[in-house]
């Protein structure tokens, strides 16, 4: 049986590994909302009219 050959040297590879080593795995970067959007209202910015509405 044949000896595996090591894979090449990424230096970059080696940096990020002694990172998470000494600072720890990064926090996931997507936030889960609480609250799913329901409705088409959720899905659409409110129109400038609506807007000057509400405001007065």
């Amino acid at each position: 049986m044949r000896k595996r050959k090591p894979g090449k040297f990424s230096a970059e590879k080696a940096v990020k590994a002694l990172a998470r080593e000494r600072v720890g795995q990064p926090k996931p970067a997507r936030v889960v909302e609480s609250e799913p959007r329901t409705g088409r209202q959720a899905k659409h910015k409110p129109k400038l009219e609506q807007m000057m509405r509400d405001g007065e």
